[in-house]
């Protein structure tokens, strides 16, 4: 009996040394993110407040980005679309809502994306009044709007209207460009580009070329676009975007908390991405804003959002 207490005893032992050794790790590991990358800030990708509350356990974060994929994936949202049951589109804003501001209660001094639902045949109009609604949810709201032409009217309306806006699916120097002309004489802070480095390289492109590229421009320009790198997969990406001086990183939870298990296994040789002359003078409509990317991406966001609701 004496025996199997002492086996007993030191089987829990163990596994509280085993389990207090792999936080331990990931701790270190975390606490080595951001020392190194504290000149670029790291928002977290996810629409599960759990997962904020994760993170913040082991290190700060100074902002978060979601949108229609990510609230999809949120537990209590998943649990409803494997059960087959549907929401309506007010019941999904309403909690959408709850998870921004939840969010946003804990990092309530960064900056929180929320996404507005888009397809190709939104006008800037719409998507200023959704945008209206979802800056009064919290007060560190920052827009999400697809880079398309409707979704850069609506960029422009937002600003005049105090509204700060991340533009998103970005995959060409000239979508930054675009960006760069459409928003002249905002204030650092006020426009965010995030450039898919991750799909890019589904692509067999260098995705990280794209941010080098982008960053050369602005300072050329003295832009105060500021360059929001996403799509991020892994800790080699985290360290490739720091190099290529993006201002900041949106990254998974998983990337954040367990970065070993994520890295990638083999590495694959990608095109160079060269960078694209254009003329900074050129009115912004006359570029091409167009990116296969950017519709595959905007696809993805509207069938997950249509399996939510009705």
């Amino acid at each position: 009996m004496k025996f199997n207490i002492k086996l007993s005893s030191l089987i829990v032992h163990s596994f509280t040394w085993f389990v207090n050794l792999a936080n331990d790790r990931v701790y270190h590991i975390i606490k080595y993110i951001t020392c190194k990358y504290k000149t670029m800030r790291i928002f977290l990708d996810s629409g599960d407040p759990d997962e904020t509350r994760k993170t913040l356990s082991v290190m700060t974060l100074d902002g978060q980005t979601t949108n229609p994929s990510l609230i999809a994936k949120n537990p209590e949202i998943a649990e409803k679309i494997l059960s087959g049951e549907k929401l309506t589109e007010t019941d999904l804003l309403k909690r959408y809502q709850k998870i921004v501001q939840e969010i946003s209660n804990l990092i309530p001094n960064g900056s929180i994306s929320i996404e507005v639902y888009a397809d190709e045949n939104s006008t800037a109009q719409e998507l200023l009044e959704q945008a209206k609604i979802m800056n009064t949810w919290i007060p560190n709201a920052q827009i999400k709007l697809p880079i398309i032409k409707s979704g850069v009217e609506a960029a422009i309306l937002c600003l005049t209207n105090n509204i700060k806006v991340n533009m998103t699916l970005c995959f060409s120097e000239e979508q930054a460009a675009i960006i760069d002309l459409a928003t002249k004489g905002c204030k650092k802070g006020d426009v965010f580009i995030s450039p898919f480095i991750g799909r890019l390289e589904d692509k067999g492109l260098a995705g990280v070329d794209l941010i080098s590229n982008i960053k050369a421009r602005y300072l050329s320009s003295d832009s105060q676009v500021e360059i929001l790198a996403a799509s991020i997969r892994t800790v080699t990406h985290l360290h490739a975007v720091k190099q290529a001086n993006a201002d900041i990183a949106t990254v998974p939870f998983a990337v954040l908390t367990h970065p070993d298990t994520t890295e990638a296994k083999t590495t694959a040789v990608l095109t160079p991405i060269v960078p694209t002359q254009i003329d900074p003078g050129k009115d912004w409509r006359s570029l091409n804003i167009y990116h296969t990317q950017t519709k595959e991406g905007l696809d993805k966001f509207i069938a997950d959002w249509k399996k939510i609701f009705e």
